[in-house]
């Protein structure tokens, strides 16, 4: 078994998830906008290319919009009023802990320093966390979205290691995204642990699969006892 230095984590998906009402949220977004209703929310999600685009989230949700209007007729809707109206009413504080975060968080607390590796902007990362109570858990908090290049790319990596003063090859990533968690970490030069996503595919080869976060703590070593 690894003996780790380090354990780095990704934070949506993976430490939380969002506990916004989407059909509330986006039935807003129309009334906001004027417009009248097209869509659900199901297929915005369907309809959006990759990750968000920190640098550009109106444009980034406006495409997704655009495909979602013209499967359903109307190009005539302002989507980038649509977006505008999208962005503004996510909110970054309504979020929860996924089960077994806590017992991962302590087991990785005991075997050496803990961090967070995210592709998110500061700003609503930093809320997120506070919002959960964990904000105090990490010794680095890496929001990508503030870099020059973001996961799957090594630098977000590197950056939380050299904070850390550890060794690559003594430190282990946290993640659900096969292809920028699992990708980015060996990148990297770290051990990957990828927490199982149903829509997870590809040719990717974890170290280790977790089921759950509370599966942590056997792969550190760590018990009750």
């Amino acid at each position: 078994m690894a003996n780790f230095e380090a354990v780095l984590f990704d934070l949506d998906g993976t430490l939380c998830r969002r506990t916004q009402d989407t059909d509330a949220l986006y039935a807003r977004v129309f009334e906001r906008s004027g417009e009248d209703p097209f869509g659900t929310p199901s297929e915005l999600w369907t309809a959006l290319s990759g990750p968000p685009d920190h640098d550009d989230p109106i444009g980034y949700y406006g495409a997704g919009i655009a495909r979602v209007a013209a499967q359903n007729g109307r190009s005539d809707a302002d989507t980038l009023a649509l977006a505008r109206e999208l962005v503004a009413a996510i909110d970054d504080s309504a979020v929860e802990l996924l089960p077994g975060t806590g017992a991962a968080l302590d087991a990785a607390a005991a075997v050496g320093r803990v961090g967070v590796v995210t592709n998110g902007p500061a700003d609503s990362q930093r809320t997120k966390l506070d919002a959960l109570g964990i904000a105090d858990r990490f010794d680095t908090v890496v929001c990508a979205a503030e870099l020059p290049r973001a996961k799957p790319h090594a630098r977000p990596f590197e950056r939380a290691l050299d904070d850390l003063d550890v060794a690559p090859d003594r430190a282990l990533y946290v993640g659900n995204s096969l292809e920028y968690d699992i990708a980015g970490a060996q990148n990297a030069g770290l051990a990957a642990a990828w927490l199982r996503d149903e829509q997870g595919s590809g040719s990717y080869d974890p170290e280790y699969t977790l089921n759950s976060l509370a599966d942590l703590p056997a792969v550190l070593g760590v018990t009750d006892e």
